[in-house]
């Protein structure tokens, strides 16, 4: 078909070369359609070319039963083929009957929509698009979800495109939009029966995201404007995910690439009149020690009356990794008193905050076993500060080095793409654990590998590029390794030059 703008769509001869790829790309969805007709199957085993009539009421026998996906081509922008999707939405898809069966609904009580999309309009406000499962609902009434608290349709209409038709009422298999429901988000049960609340519905869960940007703004002043935009993009939009990362002072806004963050950030400039600059996120580098030393922490210092002081002796070793900070004392005498532990140990703590390669520093031992006081000018603050001063020496001299976090990462490819899919992993210091086909996917592979966490930024850009738009990827924290050489050089300067700008 070649589509006409506000004219009919003209039928036009498919390409010779061409010709022979249509008719064997037809016969495949007969043979499949053949699966669930037996007079289809004995027709195609003849050489019978069935009617037309026939395979379109197979398909929508089909896919009201969830046999077949059918593809609809055409172009929203221009209107192209939207009618044809629209038609078979209301006479094709599965109908409210089928849907309630689903979903666990029965077919009376007190009238049940579902929200499947929310939009926030320039001033119409939230408007929540649902789909009336059961019963009638009516403008004006009062309705519960299942995450809010009860409510008024403040206006109900239909939506076709940007046009936005009132409507008085909404009965069951219609989809409309509800006005003004501030505490009912996408996916929630809306339900008349304000006596006992809404029903919960299975919920579709967002995929896990796959790419982060860190976003600043020019002005502190707009963070706060800045939050309250982001939350309607995600009310819009839930696979989006927006986290303050209070260790390096972040805002990041993560989501299922590259794309799907830039209109993000476009309609978040177009609607709202915020631009933010972007850079990728902070790595959570960190650091430990190899060597177990012995020093001594000393404060000391008077200035008229009262002074302070404290004094420690602390052993400091290193843990095992993953074993975290432990604070241990093995003082005997008295030689510092028993009210000043906790002191120490915060000091150490305070210490660890940032080590002498710039990073927060884990798997550590401290532990107390000297030290001296004064029965006047000590307090639990001089002996904190004893101990930070201690342990800051400690670190420095116990030969620190420094960690990477390394994630636990399984690619899903098509199988012919599993030689791409390891070149990859192999050029981003990954180490592949393991691979196998997919268990219910036919047709696909899964990798299992380690791979830094520095490699994983643009991993799901380099890994659609080479699959066609097709593999994705799940990460999760698996363990920190140390980084020498020129690698560990390279993390430091970059931080480095990082903190400098910062001031």
């Amino acid at each position: 078909y070649v589509y006409r703008e506000h004219a009919p769509s003209e039928i036009v001869e498919i390409p010779p070369g061409e010709a022979g790829q249509e008719k064997e790309a037809r016969y495949s969805m007969l043979e499949r359609l053949a699966d669930y007709d037996d007079a289809l199957m004995e027709e195609l085993i003849s050489d019978i070319e069935p009617p037309r009539d026939q395979i379109f009421d197979d398909l929508a026998k089909e896919l009201r039963g969830g046999h077949v996906a059918p593809m609809f081509i055409g172009s929203a922008e221009r209107g192209a083929g939207v009618t044809r999707l629209l038609k078979a939405l209301r006479h094709e898809a599965p109908g409210v009957e089928t849907t309630r069966a689903r979903l666990g609904v029965a077919e009376t009580g007190p009238a049940l929509a579902r929200i499947i999309r929310t939009i926030h309009t320039p001033h119409g406000g939230k408007l929540s698009l649902s789909r009336v499962l059961r019963g009638t609902f009516a403008d004006g009434q009062q309705v519960v979800s299942a995450s809010g608290g009860e409510e008024k349709i403040s206006g109900l209409s239909w939506m076709l495109g940007a046009a936005i038709t009132k409507q008085s009422k909404a009965e069951a298999g219609e989809t409309v939009a509800f006005g003004r429901l501030e505490g009912a988000a996408t996916g929630d049960a809306v339900s008349a029966d304000t006596r006992n609340g809404a029903a919960v519905l299975p919920k579709v869960r967002a995929p896990d995201p796959v790419y982060a940007l860190a976003l600043a703004v020019k002005d502190r002043k707009d963070e706060m404007r800045l939050t309250t935009a982001i939350a309607k993009l995600i009310d819009e939009d839930p696979s989006l995910v927006f986290v303050h990362d209070q260790e390096h002072s972040e805002m990041k806004l993560l989501g299922q690439g590259e794309m799907h963050i830039r209109v993000a950030l476009e309609r978040l400039a177009a609607r709202y009149g915020v631009t933010v600059s972007t850079h990728e996120p902070t790595v959570g580098y960190r650091e430990t020690i190899r060597h177990v030393v012995s020093v001594r922490g000393r404060h000391k210092k008077q200035s008229g009356g009262h002074g302070q002081f404290g004094d420690v002796v602390l052993e400091v070793s290193p843990r095992l990794r993953g074993e975290g900070f432990v604070f241990a004392e093995k003082v005997h005498g008295g030689a510092v008193p028993k009210q000043y532990f906790s002191s120490v140990e915060a000091g150490c703590r305070d210490a660890l905050a940032r080590g002498p390669l710039g990073f927060p520093v884990v798997d550590v031992e401290a532990t107390l076993v000297d030290g001296s006081y004064h029965s006047v000018d000590s307090s639990d603050m001089a002996f904190r500060t004893a101990a930070r001063l201690g342990m800051i020496e400690a670190l420095s001299k116990a030969d620190p080095i420094l960690l990477e976090p390394v994630l636990a990462v399984s690619i899903y490819v098509p199988s012919e793409a599993m030689s791409r899919a390891t070149s990859i992993v192999s050029g981003r210091r990954g180490q592949i654990m393991g691979f196998g086909p997919r268990s219910g996917w036919d047709g696909w592979d899964k990798l299992e590998a380690l791979i830094p966490e520095g490699e994983i930024g643009d991993l799901i850009i380099e890994l659609r590029s080479a699959t066609s738009g097709a593999g994705f990827f799940e990460a999760a924290f698996d363990h920190l390794t140390e980084v020498v050489g020129r690698q560990a050089r390279d993390v430091m300067a970059h931080a480095h030059t990082a903190r400098g700008a910062e001031h």
